[in-house]
């Protein structure tokens, strides 16, 4: 199948021709509009047929009507992931009525609250529009934590309830989008809800032949250089570590990771850890400053949490960057940052 796209830049109407084809799986994006964000990372459902592993026939319909709903609206596959999460959780992808209230339908929306009739509802495609509607009005919904994007639109008595179907609504989603999200180089979220942690090329990397200890890879920035969130969670630690001594808040005035630090030093200097869904770590170190975030602090993907410096054990301005697989993290749960990026539609 064929797609066309244009769109206008200096005043010139520049078309892309995307082929996709639907046998082989494959997905073409774009960065464009889509939803109240003004931008976002938009998909080609390929596979309209696709029958995720794990889903009933029926299930795979709800999900198939959800995810061309979302195409046909120009959501972001963002907000796909988030739809399939949120039917996932209020029916299982399950048109169903009879739910508390008078809630009804794939989403258990409430006619009393003017989601619609009760025949407008049961309709699948009626339920996903208007789900997207609302998504849609969320000011910043592309950067904020799944469930907490879910929750904005549903209003939930178990607000957190819609995190543990991420991983599962992106695999969903990805039977539709030919085997993978979106890869959309120059957006600022990914499908994913991942983004780059910093503007950096890649220096040193994941355990290599001559640093078999350096569990994470470095990205080369400028000092001062802003330093990203690379998903939504909530911090877990904001810590200076140097010289193999760690101090934690509350911080003095003058500490030892505010100075430029050494090769053979020791130590992350000013570093965060941000625990993700899916019981992910991701760590951030050698920052030139205290943390402008503190522990406890949810954030969202894409916000700022310090500055690229070069404290503790380095040789000059860069992030080192580490994705581990687990929590607490460990150097055993540690994994290569680049692959798992990649995989995320955001190569470093």
């Amino acid at each position: 199948m064929g797609r066309l796209v244009g769109w206008i830049a200096g005043g010139l109407v520049v078309f892309l021709v995307l082929i996709t084809a639907a046998a082989a799986g494959v997905v073409s994006s774009v960065f464009g509009g889509g939803g109240a964000d003004g931008g976002g990372c938009l998909g080609a459902v390929t596979t309209p047929g696709a029958a995720p592993a794990g889903l009933s026939g029926e299930q795979a319909h709800n999900a198939g009507v959800i995810v061309a709903v979302g195409e046909r609206m120009r959501v972001p596959v963002r907000g796909w992931v988030i739809a399939v999460a949120t039917a996932l959780q209020e029916s299982d992808l399950i048109n169903t009525g009879g739910g508390p209230d008078d809630s009804l339908g794939l989403f258990q929306q409430r006619p009393s609250q003017g989601w619609g009739t009760p025949e407008q509802i049961m309709n699948p495609d009626y339920a996903a529009g208007k789900f997207y509607e609302h998504l849609l009005a969320v000011s910043g919904w592309q950067s904020m934590p799944l469930t907490e994007a879910a929750q904005r639109v549903q209003r939930s008595a178990y607000p957190d309830a819609y995190a543990k179907h991420e991983a599962r609504a992106t695999e969903i989603v990805s039977a539709y989008t030919g085997g993978t999200l979106p890869t959309c180089d120059g957006a600022a979220i990914a499908a994913s809800g991942w983004t780059r942690p910093v503007a950096g090329t890649v220096g040193s990397g994941f355990r290599t032949p001559d640093r078999p200890h350096h569990n994470g890879v470095d990205l080369i920035a400028a000092r001062g250089t802003v330093i990203h969130a690379a998903s939504g969670g909530v911090v877990v630690k904001v810590r200076c570590n140097i010289a193999g001594n760690s101090w934690d808040a509350p911080f003095s005035p003058s500490m030892p990771c505010d100075r430029d630090g050494y090769p053979g030093l020791g130590g992350c200097g000013w570093y965060v850890e941000i625990r993700h869904a899916a019981v992910i770590v991701s760590r951030y170190c050698h920052m030139v400053r205290q943390p402008i975030v503190h522990v406890g602090q949810t954030v969202t993907a894409g916000q700022p949490i310090g500055n690229v410096g070069t404290s503790g054990n380095s040789s000059g301005p860069h992030l080192h960057y580490e994705i581990h697989e687990g929590y607490p993290a460990t150097e055993a749960n540690a994994i290569n940052p680049v692959p798992f990026m990649r995989q995320k539609g955001v190569p470093l």
